[in-house]
């Protein structure tokens, strides 16, 4: 059976999740992952949902994830950010990635949004090979900033 894209649904949260940990594992940080089910529930189907995915499926099992959210830009207005883009191992190198990056690009262009961001580490050479297939363009020159909720509650502590 060829493979298909979709829509994530609640019902595929569970792989959805699995999903996510294995890319957390293969970028060695899976202990940093602290999302629950609970909260992917919450944060994406309730009736303000923070983010979207879409899934890869190959004989009615999720096989990659696409998961993203829209970002505003104060110079440039709606993006899509491609938070996690992820295929199973053993399905690389079959085109799926490229057909789910593809329905990605299509969702961005059907909302019109004005292009999509997303992340990559720089030791991940099959990651940006496959990027730069799109001629995006991969940048060394912006630094990423983060503050976890430990940090925001030591600023905000009285």
């Amino acid at each position: 059976m060829e493979s298909i894209i979709r829509e994530g649904e609640r019902k595929d949260l569970p792989a959805a999740l699995k999903l996510i940990k294995e890319l957390a594992h293969y970028e060695d940080a899976l202990d940093e992952v602290t999302i629950t089910l609970e909260d992917l529930e919450k944060d994406g189907f309730d009736n303000h949902p923070c983010y979207w995915f879409l899934v890869a499926e190959n004989n009615n099992k999720i096989i990659g994830l696409s998961f993203y959210w829209i970002r505003y830009s104060t110079w440039k207005g709606k993006f899509l950010f491609l938070e996690d883009f992820i295929i199973k191992e053993e399905h690389r190198r079959c085109g799926i990635g490229s057909k789910l990056f593809q329905a990605t690009a299509k969702i961005c262009k059907e909302l019109e949004l004005n292009g999509m961001f997303w992340q990559v580490l720089d030791w991940n050479t099959p990651a940006i090979d496959f990027y730069q297939k799109y001629n995006a363009d991969i940048s060394a020159a912006w630094l990423n900033g983060k503050l976890t909720k430990k940090q925001i509650n030591e600023i905000c502590s009285d």
